[in-house]
């Protein structure tokens, strides 16, 4: 291999692609992570780590941070029209960390993307856009924008985690197959004023569900189903659904973020192809119902890194080896697909044959049945 060739250039700076650049800079490799935006998102979509992603932050000496930063929600309600439905203590997580925390994207990342420059300073290139990507065999050529300048980089491997519309897969040609789900949400987040601490808290309602999560600095985040997509909407929109489904106030005036989204799942026709490698969003979109996403992507960057490793130390790796790390990730998509689905099934309004009375007495007795802490894990994601 020629002087000057990196061992692995990441395409994608958020989440992901930051935790992948570390975990390969602390075996010592050569990275660059390229990041198009030159600044952090303002708001936050995704608020969940659960205990896999802590495990996996072990790795690079992330988690105690991580955990002193966010709120731990250690037990969630149900509650229906008739009260409350039941309760899931998230004891079943397991023993090192019982429970799922709750800390903005934007504070994840800015503690990932510290703990990269503490690896590899410099390895983090902001306002950086891939315009091109050539597998040349021994290694690929990369052509990048930054400053207005271009400047072509060699990489051994080139990893894609430019998120769900990834122009390096595009390019690449590999399918991504899937779509969008017929189902309309709105979320906000207000200062809390209710009674619920540290609980996550799941109204099943008539209309659709109210879902509420405790967030750091005594905020709380609202999720709310929309029976359809609301333009332009406004946070007395929220409010009012809130107040209308649960009965509890949120202070309007005091509302810090907004976002009106839908759902979609989608998944690629491979994760690996040549000296191309695909993580995260790139690879598979599920329903953010049930807060998978982010969790999911770690995981792939925490499998995938020790192939990396090993194949740029100049050990063997095998197209064998590269098959089986994205059949594994494959099917932990998939099986977190199926797990949002019925996520949204159980908040959709209620229909047909599914009346509110009998949804209530189902969920009311699977609560309380002995699969309660097959159920916690389930929402854990212990399964993986």
């Amino acid at each position: 291999m020629r002087p000057g060739v990196l061992d692995v250039l990441v395409v994608g700076g958020g989440p992901v692609g930051t935790f992948l650049g570390a975990l390969l800079a602390k075996s010592g490799l050569s990275v660059q992570v390229c990041e198009r935006r030159t600044a952090p998102w303002e708001h936050s979509r995704a608020i969940g780590l659960h205990p896999p992603a802590l495990r996996a932050f072990e790795s690079i000496g992330l988690t105690p941070a991580i955990v002193e930063a966010a709120v731990k929600i250690r037990r969630g309600l149900v509650i229906g029209e008739t009260g409350v439905l039941g309760e899931l203590p998230m004891t079943g997580a397991g023993r090192d960390y019982p429970f799922i925390l709750a800390l903005p994207q934007v504070e994840t990342e800015r503690r990932l993307w510290e703990r990269l420059d503490d690896l590899a300073p410099d390895a983090l290139r902001r306002g950086c856009e891939v315009r091109e990507v050539r597998d040349l065999g021994g290694h690929c050529e990369v052509t990048v924008t930054q400053d207005g300048r271009e400047e072509r980089l060699s990489a051994r491997f080139v990893v894609a985690a430019d998120g769900w519309r990834s122009a390096v897969r595009t390019a690449a040609g590999i399918g991504f197959h899937g779509g969008p789900y017929p189902d309309p949400y709105l979320m906000g987040d207000f200062p809390d004023t209710t009674p619920f601490g540290d609980d996550a808290v799941v109204f099943i309602k008539p209309g659709g569900v109210v879902e509420c999560f405790p967030l750091p600095g005594r905020l709380r985040r609202w999720v709310v189903h929309l029976g359809q997509a609301l333009a332009d909407p406004l946070p007395e929109d929220l409010t009012r659904i809130i107040r209308e489904r649960t009965g509890l106030p949120v202070p309007t005036s005091e509302c810090r973020m907004l976002s009106a989204f839908g759902v979609q799942r989608f998944q690629a026709a491979r994760m690996w192809q040549g000296r191309l490698l695909l993580v995260g969003d790139a690879a598979h979109v599920v329903s953010p119902i049930g807060g998978q996403g982010m969790t999911l992507g770690w995981l792939d960057a925490l499998a995938l890194a020790p192939l990396l490793t090993r194949a740029c130390r100049g050990d063997t790796v095998t197209d064998r080896d590269w098959h089986a790390f994205e059949r594994r990730r494959l099917r932990s998509s998939a099986l977190a697909s199926r797990q949002a689905e019925l996520n949204m099934a159980a908040g959709r309004p209620a229909r047909g044959g599914l009346t509110q009375p009998l949804r209530e007495a189902l969920l009311a007795g699977l609560l309380k049945s002995p699969a309660q802490p097959l159920l916690a894990a389930t929402f854990t994601m212990r399964w993986l």
